[in-house]
């Protein structure tokens, strides 16, 4: 490894003790040094018979050498494209490192993508291989096989694919395999992830080795040591599938960590009170259920007041702690929070976080402030499918919460003059796989990789993100208004499921709404009101005075002309099976403004 030092210039950000790659390695080698450096700390948690146990790195690579094995036999050569469609479980990761040892290219496809979606992946990567985790998958890409000609096998979790390409795996030499795993470089290809886009077709983005590897070294140098020290846990939930779990996963092997995966959202909670993570990862809505159904809980009467004053006292805790004087009346109320509240609250989530990781969107500033006074920092970070995860996270020792926190060892970032984030260094992609028209569009002619996303650089480096450049709203009165911010604030509250905020051209911002069905049910027994569908609830007065309360209280932090006055709750949720949520849980904008035209218009009509 190479260390090289950076320096901020202008309005160029950079960061300093940047970590290189050789260029003979490939990710491989954070899974033989991970052997090597930390032989009694285990790799994974993984169920076996209705129990965690402990399984050694060790026992992991002996896997993954015989899997890789199996697909040489079967006639893997490297550099060919193996499908993964799959929930976030163990053999999701033993297949990657085992397609990356036999010298191959995973291509995630979500377990939720349509047929159609599945077609244009497999084809458009020219993908050889799949692995799938049901019949229902084997037969979804058996029905597009016309369409992927390429495409030649197709195993499956669900039965004994696994264990008869072990066997034969078994039977090809080990200097074989070790030829297959060497023979890429730091600058070959070793993943193409298709963005799950919120319009048209999904794009491949090309991350090599380089790319995967030295983001994994410089995020380790940067937080390992304080926020993911070797014996550290965390429980993978999100789909690996997308890029945030990919990189934790790679960046749990370089620290030490150990990882336990969460297939089934509807055990989430149960998942994490049973592998109790030293640290949570997820994206914004995660951390906004968690604090919905922790005010759920609480109810009404007495339970409610004391929830709304230790919220309170949270957040006035966090600001107090940026200037290290803490009045002595807030100490004694944070510690009888803690007594009363927050000790529950963590202990909710198996006990022992302390750290929390958040990406894919913005975090509403309270709610990270509110976690952040009970005793759950929260470091925020920003980056993209085609910058291998992270661009930028806040650091423990230097927290500025409401900003995403300076970039990472190795990575620059800088504003154009119009506010558009523009970043630049090990992270960043090469491009999007047989798609050099959009490859051109998204780099400036000086070769910055421009993000599409609108932000702020303070003074310390910290950047702040301002909204999305596409999804910006300007009235008819020309007022731009980032709709982000008031829909974060709105998704807070436990009745809320998802908000749109519109208006193009319009007078004046309305509001889309879904109710949380969950969330609608202990909200209606809490107050003695009979359990009734969502569209009969929406119709309550005590229900429509709830959620005007929230949006008055998304009001208040931006000016009038940007605030919302009128909604419409609507019957439909937004999920990602109807098509209105990406995998990475972003809204399709323009699917829910196509459906809801009439509804949007009625919005408008005095």
């Amino acid at each position: 490894m190479v260390v090289s030092n950076s320096s901020s210039n202008g309005s160029c950000i950079a960061t300093s003790q940047q970590i290189f790659a050789q260029p003979h390695e490939n990710l491989t080698e954070l899974l033989l040094r991970r052997q090597r450096s930390y032989p009694l700390i285990p790799l994974f948690k993984v169920k076996r018979e209705e129990s965690l146990v402990d399984l050694s790195t060790a026992s992991f690579v002996g896997e993954v050498r015989q899997l890789a094995g199996g697909l040489i036999d079967a006639g893997m050569l490297p550099g060919d494209r193996v499908a993964i469609m799959s929930r976030t479980r163990y053999e999701w990761s033993l297949v990657d490192w085992a397609i990356w040892f036999a010298g191959g290219v995973s291509v995630p496809v979500y377990e939720t993508s349509s047929p159609e979606q599945v077609s244009w992946i497999l084809s458009n990567s020219q993908a050889r291989y799949a692995f799938v985790e049901t019949q229902e998958h084997v037969e979804c890409m058996e029905s597009v096989r016309t369409e992927a000609p390429e495409l030649q096998e197709i195993w499956s979790f669900a039965g004994s694919d696994l264990d008869r390409l072990r066997l034969h795996g078994s039977q090809v030499p080990r200097e074989q395999i070790e030829l297959s795993r060497t023979s890429r470089r730091a600058d070959d290809l070793a993943t193409i992830i298709y963005t799950s886009g919120t319009t048209g077709r999904p794009k491949g983005v090309m991350l090599t080795h380089r790319n995967l590897l030295e983001t994994s070294l410089n995020g380790d140098a940067l937080l390992g040591k304080q926020v993911a020290p070797p014996g550290s846990s965390t429980l993978l939930f999100l789909p690996l599938a997308h890029i945030f779990a990919r990189f934790v996963g790679l960046l749990a092997v370089q620290t030490g960590m150990t990882l336990t995966h969460a297939p089934d959202a509807k055990k989430l909670v149960s998942d994490i009170q049973e592998a109790r993570p030293t640290f949570l990862l997820g994206v914004p809505r995660v951390f906004e259920k968690i604090y919905a159904a922790a005010q759920q809980k609480a109810g009404g009467g007495l339970k409610g007041k004391l929830f709304r004053y230790a919220t309170n006292t949270a957040v006035e805790y966090s600001h107090a702690t940026e200037d290290a004087r803490i009045p002595l009346l807030l100490r004694a109320r944070h510690a009888l929070c803690e007594a009363l509240v927050y000790r529950k609250l963590r202990a909710s989530l198996g006990g022992r976080a302390r750290w929390a990781v958040s990406g894919g969107a913005a975090l509403n500033e309270t709610l990270a402030r509110f976690f952040h006074g009970a005793g759950i920092t929260i470091l925020e970070g920003y980056g993209l499918t085609e910058t291998s995860a992270p661009v930028c996270v806040n650091v423990p020792w230097n927290l500025k919460l409401g900003t995403v926190g300076p970039p990472l060892p190795g990575g620059q970032m800088r504003l154009s003059e119009d506010g558009d984030i523009q970043v630049k260094g090990c992270m960043v992609f090469n491009g999007y796989y047989n798609n050099p028209e959009a490859t051109a569009e998204c780099f400036t002619e000086d070769g910055w990789f421009n993000t599409g996303d609108l932000g702020a650089i303070d003074e310390d480096g910290h950047l702040r993100i301002n909204g999305r450049r596409k999804e910006i709203i300007v009235t008819a009165g020309g007022k731009n208004v980032s709709p982000a911010p008031m829909e974060d604030r709105l998704r807070s509250h436990p009745l809320i499921g998802q908000a749109m905020v519109v208006g193009e051209n319009r007078p004046f911002i309305s509001c889309l709404l879904t109710l949380d069905r969950e969330g609608l049910h202990a909200w209606l027994k809490e107050r003695g009101i009979s359990p009734r569908s969502a569209a009969a609830a929406a119709a309550l007065p005590a229900v429509r005075k709830a959620i005007q309360e929230a949006i008055d209280f998304a009001n208040r932090s931006v000016s009038r002309a940007e605030s919302i006055r009128s909604f419409k709750v609507v019957n439909t949720d937004f999920t990602e099976e109807n098509g209105y949520l990406t995998p990475s849980m972003k809204l399709k904008r323009h699917l829910v403004a196509k459906d809801f035209a009439q509804e949007i218009e009625n919005l408008y009509r005095r």
